[in-house]
């Protein structure tokens, strides 16, 4: 502030070094005024910086009234110099003030470079930086040391013409000047690295400047108009402050703008350049930031590759590498990794060694790195991954004040967070809900809300554990920008509640197609919105009514049915909702049959697709879901019987619903193998025929385990693949490729075991009965000893309650019951000792080891044998695909039919399963 003159700080955004300097300058000097580069708009934010609640990285947001979406950030962290010097004035009671260019002209003057360009805005998250307005105490505004691209000048812009990189990077100018490659490393030595009580505390800005000013005597034409713009702003706001505080005038700005503001320009010059910029209204308010997103590529953290590293240099009161090594070392002991005093000593030696060899006044990241891989991890990348992810970077959120500005909907979303106990994190975690509990029920509807207004805090995910309809998994992570969608989503609603609703019913009139607005009804039961349940499904209904398209009906059929699951756990009315589901599932019964003819390749497989999931969904539909709808699951077996038979129908598509007839029990074995047969006759063409085995058993349908166990239909399958001819092979090829790699390793070793034996090694194995193929006549009593025990805790019976369960004292109803893998039938290839008291394949006394249980009883424990069979009997005859057909209970036992156990499908926890339908 010699001779009248401002005090001018240049700094690096987010330099500790430039922090460290502007609070040791700010002490010594003890202006009357601080001026700081950022938005006027923000002066009265500045209080909020002193609340004890306040806790950076906080980022200032600037976005337009009437497009919230337009919008623009100023971060700062801890170890930010704007940060600091706005920390210092409230310290010491001394005015500050924001002097840059409003945001009311930055977001104006970017909405119309956009509408030039014909290009839409970027998003939030760039918006106040390289590629939005660029005007912040932000890496991306190009015009500090080291920063990132100039905002709005492309290379080559001859707007702005500067040498090569220049403006982009001055701080790689000043680096290569000084014979360093890195221009990082140069700045850690001469900044970073120095001591704040190091000589005068006015020498490194003073250093800074005079190279600044020979950098920008290069510049032809004094740079981008923007700039030119901001700099007379900036310049007028310096003289304001001269003239009212006589005490001195400090300003902390990017070093590049210190030239600018030294030059002596006339005040009706720089009024000329603000003449006529455009203007919009905006609010200001801070909202919290990230580590994480300074660190990233775009926006303000551009080039900021290690906020976690900066925090660190920032706030370690002494010895900084030893501080650091040893919170690495806390972090692997955490992982459970072996690291000692010992590691932490070593690591420290080996990079001042290395600082030391490389000529450098201190170790930097460089060499902390380098000795944390060569010492605590062992020379490996994986653990020092997680170092740089945890510490280098860090998942630090900033918080602000409950008082700071807010939208109406903002305050809303924070008093539901409270109550909900619900904390926005920027470590991405996963929540488990069980719907069960109101409080998990009211977390559910907040996140389907929030999703519904594009505020995607959380994600759904695959629930490891339960996948019943009370309980859902959610991966959650809050973004900064985030902020930036709920002041978008404020136009709809003062609450979440309204606004979803609001949003809900617009996007229910803009939908384009059927399928859309399924998904939308889905979504507004999982929100729990009544509201606007009814709009949606009223423009549902009449989107239905038009809709022609099967293939749209079947997209739209089995979101309607699962919001019906997710209606009954949640207590909504879906009445409405079944009524519209059982009206969509007739049309496609009437129209997909005609719909099938005629298709190519690609559509086949998507019609396929389409029967699998209105097959799907009606079984969850049910006969009857509505009043004036019945017999749905009898009429779709009729339409799947009509695809299986009509020629003109595509060979994946008959294929299919002749297996979804079987798996049904709707179709006999023995006719299922006649079509089979039909089809692979010679007089079929090979790729319609590998058309409909791929149909039959591809898809990872189960269709392995179905060759594997009815050996009638794997003979036919190869006696047709080595009749092919040589000249079509290779055109089916993709095709069989396609149907077996689907299966499960060990179904294809065992497949590949049985035609390597060939059929006569495939007929030995059932040659002593005369039952179905791949299965013996006899009970393995060894195998039906080791199941006894487990039934019996399933059912809940004691040691004696078998017998109560033989006299048919079973409920009425239709049960799942679930019985471990050892009721399985392995296949000729499979290892039989695991299972205990198996019978020895070697012992020829034994059955076969492709038997399976009957109704022989074994004299050593007669009661329980014959009991499990009545029970068996009185519960029902089991048909080839494992289900039960219903009997009545009354009489005695009958015998149990041969089961398919490859037919047995598997429940959730990887048990065998088989329908009991009582």
């Amino acid at each position: 502030m010699a001779g009248g003159g401002p005090l001018l700080l240049g700094v690096r955004h987010h330099g500790p070094g430039s922090a460290r300097a502007v609070r040791a300058a700010l002490e010594a000097a003890r202006p009357g005024i601080v001026l700081i580069e950022g938005p006027p708009e923000a002066d009265a934010l500045i209080p909020l910086a002193a609340d004890e609640d306040m806790r950076p990285p906080v980022a200032l947001l600037a976005h337009a009234l009437d497009e919230p979406g337009r919008s623009a950030f100023w971060p700062l962290a801890e170890f930010s110099p704007e940060w600091v010097a706005v920390r210092w004035a409230l310290e010491h009671d001394v005015p500050a003030r924001f002097i840059d260019l409003p945001a009311a002209h930055t977001l104006a003057w970017r909405a119309g470079e956009c509408a030039v360009e014909g290009t839409e805005p970027d998003e939030p998250e760039e918006s106040a930086s390289g590629k939005g307005s660029g005007y912040g105490p932000g890496k991306g505004d190009g015009h500090g040391p080291g920063e990132g691209g100039e905002p709005g000048v492309r290379e080559g812009d001859e707007s702005g013409a500067v040498l090569p990189g220049l403006r982009g990077d001055p701080l790689a100018a000043l680096a290569e000047a000084a014979g360093y490659d890195d221009p990082e490393l140069w700045w850690e030595d001469a900044v970073e690295h120095r001591s704040a009580g190091d000589g005068d505390v006015l020498a490194p800005f003073t250093a800074l400047e005079e190279a600044m000013t020979a950098l920008r005597e290069t510049e032809e034409g004094g740079g981008p108009d923007r700039d030119l713009a901001r700099e007379a702003y900036m310049r007028l706001q310096v003289r304001a402050a001269q003239r009212e505080f006589t005490q001195g005038v400090a300003v902390v700005c990017g070093a590049w703008h210190v030239p600018a503001l030294r030059r002596k320009v006339t005040v009706g010059a720089d009024r000329a350049l603000l003449k006529g910029l455009p203007r919009t209204k905006v609010e200001m308010t801070w909202v919290p930031w990230t580590h994480r997103r300074l660190s990233r590529a775009g926006g303000y953290g551009a080039g900021i590759e290690s906020p976690g590293w900066y925090g660190h240099l920032f706030t370690a009161p002494d010895r900084p590498v030893e501080r650091w090594l040893t919170k690495v070392a806390g972090l692997l002991r955490a992982e459970d990794r072996l690291v000692s005093s010992a590691h932490v000593i070593e690591a420290v030696r080996l990079a001042e060694t290395l600082a030391v060899m490389r000529g450098r006044p201190l170790p930097g990241l460089s060499e902390t790195t380098e000795a944390v891989r060569a010492v605590m991890c062992e020379g490996s990348d994986v653990p020092l991954a997680l170092v740089h992810d945890r510490l280098v970077v860090g998942d630090v959120l900033g918080a602000v004040p409950a008082g700071a500005p807010a939208v109406p909907l903002q305050r809303d979303l924070a008093r539901l967070q409270r109550r909900l106990r619900l904390k926005p994190e920027a470590v991405e975690r996963e929540l488990e809900l069980d719907l069960r509990k109101e409080t998990d029920a009211g977390r559910s509807r907040l996140l389907h809300r929030l999703r519904l207004l594009g505020v995607g805090w959380g994600e759904p995910a695959a629930s490891r554990g339960s996948t019943g309809t009370f309980r859902e998994t959610w991966r959650l992570r809050w973004e900064p920008e985030l902020s930036v969608r709920v002041a978008e989503a404020g136009v709809w609603g003062t609450t979440v509640l309204a606004a979803a609703t609001a949003r809900a019913e617009a996007d229910a009139v803009t939908a384009q197609t059927l399928a859309e607005v399924t998904a939308l009804a889905e979504r507004c039961l999982l929100a729990e919105l009544p509201d606007a349940l009814g709009p949606v499904m009223r423009i549902l209904a009449d989107r239905a009514a038009l809709d022609t398209d099967v293939g749209h009906l079947a997209q739209a059929l089995p979101a309607l049915v699962r919001s019906l699951r997710y209606g009954d756990v949640r207590g909504t009315g879906t009445g409405a909702l079944a009524e519209v589901a059982a009206g969509l599932a007739e049309r496609i019964f009437v129209g997909l049959p005609p719909a099938c003819a005629a298709l190519d390749a690609d559509a086949a497989q998507e019609m396929r697709r389409h029967v699998d999931a209105v097959h799907g969904a009606v079984g969850l539909l049910g006969d009857t879901p509505a009043p004036g709808h019945g017999a749905l699951r009898a009429r779709w077996r009729d339409v799947l019987r009509t695809l299986s038979a009509r020629d003109t129908v595509p060979g994946v598509v008959r294929g299919r619903a002749v297996r979804l007839l079987l798996d049904d029990g709707e179709l006999p074995p023995d006719e299922a193998a006649r079509l089979m047969g039909l089809v692979l006759s010679p007089g079929t063409r090979p790729a319609d025929a590998a058309a409909w085995i791929e149909g039959f058993v591809g898809g990872g349908s189960g269709g392995g385990m179905l060759l594997l166990h009815d050996e009638r239909l794997l003979a036919l399958v190869d006696a047709w693949l080595t009749g092919v001819p040589a000249e079509a092979f290779t055109d089916v090829l993709p095709l069989l490729r396609r149907t077996f790699s689907a299966y499960e390793p060990g179904v294809r070793r065992s497949i590949g075991e049985l035609v390597r034996r060939g059929p006569e090694g495939r007929g030995a194995a059932t040659a002593a009965g005369a039952g179905v193929p791949g299965f013996a006549a006899d009970l393995d009593t060894g195998r039906a000893d080791a199941v006894l025990q487990v039934v019996r805790q399933l059912l809940g019976l004691d040691d004696g309650g078998v017998e109560e369960a033989a006299g048919g004292a079973y409920p009425a109803d239709s049960t799942i019951l679930s019985v471990p893998s050892v009721l399985s039938v392995p296949s000729v290839a499979s290892d039989q000792s695991f299972l205990p008291g198996a019978a020895d394949p070697s012992d020829q006394s034994c059955p076969s080891d492709r038997t399976r249980p009957s109704d022989r009883a074994d004299p050593s424990d007669q009661s329980d044998r014959v009991a499990l069979s009545d029970w068996a009997g009185r519960a029902g005859r089991t048909d080839r695909v494992g289900r039960v057909s219903q009997v009545g209970r009354a009489g005695p036992a009958e015998p149990v039919e041969q089961v398919d156990a490859g037919a047995v499908s598997q429940d959730r926890a990887g048990n065998d399963t088989v329908g009991v339908d009582a």
